[in-house]
């Protein structure tokens, strides 16, 4: 058996009594900043210290505000009051921002020449409400060019740097994943948060489509594009849903699993499922049955099938028009790859496509709601070696096309020692329900020794 790298922290690793600040979810440093146990400033030094021990193999980052996340950190520490958690959810809690969203005081570059230190001025929608949620914005992470296809970001895994933390979302899944940041955010039009968060062994959300607004936000599709975020834990995830107003409650009240009832969709796209993948889902389903929920397969209509060759059609449809001032403007300084791979699809098969989307959802909105959630592969497998690997949108493209709200959890991990995550989704709205539902899976999914050399 392939020993563990012992220099990578790991999410499923034995319990230190004694941890980094750093290393802390958002819910515990906030309850920490909270007694004035620790401050906001010293998490920050915390979170900056981590950045410069691995940054410079991990290179999740783009852009660092230190002086500014420093100064905001102060500020927080002398103004915090008791009554600041439930006003200002996020009260000193330092984030990573994805770099296609617009930050005023940050140059915003989309991983492209075209614009290198150019700045937009205005936050983001998104960064706005985060900010005045209290978090402090410690930096930009790096993303494929555009977040679309083209230059990819030259970020590494950090479990284990030989291989991909995937994309686009790269430099947000791996920062929080490395424990240089405790949130991030990043966005999704297949795959890109639940894969990064699979392959880099943290927790990945994308909340319903819609429900996040996507101004300030380089769109590739204007139908699919959807805003999320990366965090330790689902109660870290739940704090940003709650400064967001998806959600009504500050903390995610756990679903007792005795009362779960869990369907298994294993898809259409099954046999693209790697050995570790299906190993994950198996090993999942049977925990949460031997903890008394109640599992069992979902039925999966014939007109599915089709899901992610509509989301393809749809996605390169509406990014051609969203592309096209740069084409025109500055063809030559795009990729290749975003110049072959992004064309213009025949108006008749876009409306199609579109029409055909919007049928599936409420057809899939009636399944899913016979259900707490539905369990399904986040990846096809562990993070593949290389650094430029093509990304597998199998089990993603799906759903964003379906525009639901997505979890992945981590703790298994496959045969390489690499983590695998499982997904879980639930109807259209019911963003609540399914943060509910994973809070109460999430501790059954913690790998231990016994239970790794089963999955092995």
């Amino acid at each position: 058996m392939r020993r563990q790298r012992t220099d990578v922290p790991l999410l499923y690793a034995k319990h230190v009594a004694i941890m980094s600040l750093n290393q802390l979810s958002a819910t515990t440093a906030l309850a920490r900043m909270q007694t004035g146990e620790i401050s906001s400033e010293a998490l920050l030094r915390a979170c900056l210290k981590r950045i410069d021990e691995r940054d410079k193999d991990v290179r999740a980052w783009a852009t660092l505000d230190r002086e500014g996340a420093i100064a905001a950190a102060h500020e927080v520490d002398g103004a915090r009051r008791p009554e600041s958690c439930n006003i200002r959810p996020l009260l000193g809690i330092p984030i990573g921002v994805k770099d296609i969203i617009a930050t005023a005081n940050l140059p915003t570059e989309y991983n492209s020449p075209i614009y290198r230190g150019h700045k937009s001025g205005s936050d983001a929608s998104v960064v706005e409400l985060l900010r005045k949620a209290g978090a402090i914005v410690l930096g930009k992470t790096q993303t494929v060019e555009f977040a679309a296809h083209g230059w990819p970001a030259p970020t590494r895994n950090p479990r284990e740097l030989s291989r991909t933390p995937s994309g686009s979302s790269s430099g947000s899944a791996a920062a929080v994943a490395d424990f240089m940041v405790p949130l991030a955010i990043g966005t999704q039009t297949g795959g890109s948060l639940i894969r990064p968060a699979s392959y880099c062994g943290c927790t990945g959300f994308k909340p319903t489509y819609g429900t996040v607004s996507t101004e300030g936000v380089k769109l590739i599709s204007a139908s699919l594009d959807t805003v999320g975020w990366y965090a330790r834990s689902v109660a870290d995830i739940g704090l940003v849903a709650y400064a967001l107003e998806i959600t009504n409650e500050l903390a995610i009240t756990p679903k007792p699993v005795e009362t779960l009832k869990i369907g298994v969709c294993r898809t259409h796209y099954w046999d693209r499922a790697l050995p570790a993948t299906r190993n994950a889902i198996e090993e999942a389903a049977r925990r949460f049955a031997a903890a008394g929920a109640t599992i069992e397969e979902c039925e999966w209509s014939p007109e599915f099938a089709e899901a992610n060759e509509l989301q393809e059609l749809v996605m390169s449809g509406e990014a051609y028009f969203a592309f096209l001032n740069l084409f025109r403007a500055h063809g030559e300084e795009l990729s290749d790859s975003i110049r072959k791979r992004i064309v213009r699809v025949p108006a008749d098969r876009l409306l199609t496509a579109v029409d055909k989307a919007a049928a599936l959802r409420p057809r899939f909105d009636r399944l899913a709601r016979g259900y707490d959630a539905i369990l399904t592969p986040s990846a096809s497998g562990e993070a593949p070696v290389g650094h430029h690997i093509p990304a597998d949108p199998s089990f993603n493209g799906l759903w964003t096309l379906l525009h639901t709200p997505c979890i992945t959890l981590p703790g298994l991990v496959g045969p390489a020692g690499m983590p695998v995550g499982i997904q879980l989704v639930a109807s259209r709205g019911a963003d609540k329900l399914l943060l509910a539902t994973a809070a109460a899976v999430a501790p059954l999914l913690q790998t231990t020794d016994v239970n790794r050399r089963a999955l092995l």
